[in-house]
């Protein structure tokens, strides 16, 4: 019902049946918003937002559940969730929250992704608390990358958001290969044979 919904709300939505593929899920998809039922079967919802978070995902997750209890509430946004929706609830309440989410992640002046942090104000990164000197191409092609952690971002899509098409196409491994060397180990950012690069820890 749900996907049936937010589709025709104009959401482009992707369904996990479990805790396990909601993870698969979300690391493959890199979606805009995540809506976590705690009741879903093994590993379930709290678990499955411990485990994003751990892993350094920042998507925005509204959480749903029939509980109602304030410990209730309060262990799923210490899970990491963003929002807390109870069941039963109108449709429109949990489209306007989803939105809300998504405007609030749009408008974020600091990205972050596992230990890796970019200040968009600054136009300054730092690792793990180290500090990290970028030009201004490579703070753009960062900030592209940590905007979809886990997406694949095309060669193509950097030149043409990046270097408004004024470039050939080696430029972007040129400057994911400075990237990766000022970022330093373990590295965070992965070739994807024949398709891009993506940010994977």
């Amino acid at each position: 019902m749900l996907e049936r919904t937010l589709t025709a709300e104009g959401f482009e939505v992707t369904v996990a049946a479990d805790g396990g593929a909601a993870l698969a899920a979300a690391e493959r998809h890199a979606p805009d918003v995540i809506v976590l039922d705690v009741a879903i079967p093994a590993p379930d919802g709290l678990a499955v937002a411990r485990r994003m978070r751990a892993k350094g995902l920042p998507t925005p997750i509204l959480m749903l559940t029939a509980r109602d209890a304030v410990p209730d509430r309060v262990a799923g946004l210490e899970a990491g969730a963003d929002d807390y929706l109870v069941k039963p609830f109108a449709v429109a309440e949990l489209v306007a929250r989803l939105r809300a989410l998504t405007r609030r992640r749009d408008s974020q002046p600091v990205l972050s992704y596992a230990d890796l942090v970019l200040d968009l104000d600054v136009r300054r990164a730092t690792r793990a608390g180290r500090s990290i000197e970028l030009t201004g191409r490579e703070v753009g092609l960062l900030e592209l990358l940590l905007r979809e952690p886990g997406r694949v971002v095309t060669r193509e899509r950097a030149l043409a958001e990046i270097w408004d098409d004024a470039a050939q196409d080696n430029v972007v491994d040129r400057y994911v290969t400075r990237l990766r060397r000022k970022l330093g180990d373990p590295p965070l950012i992965r070739t994807v044979r024949g398709a891009g690069f993506a940010l994977r820890a």
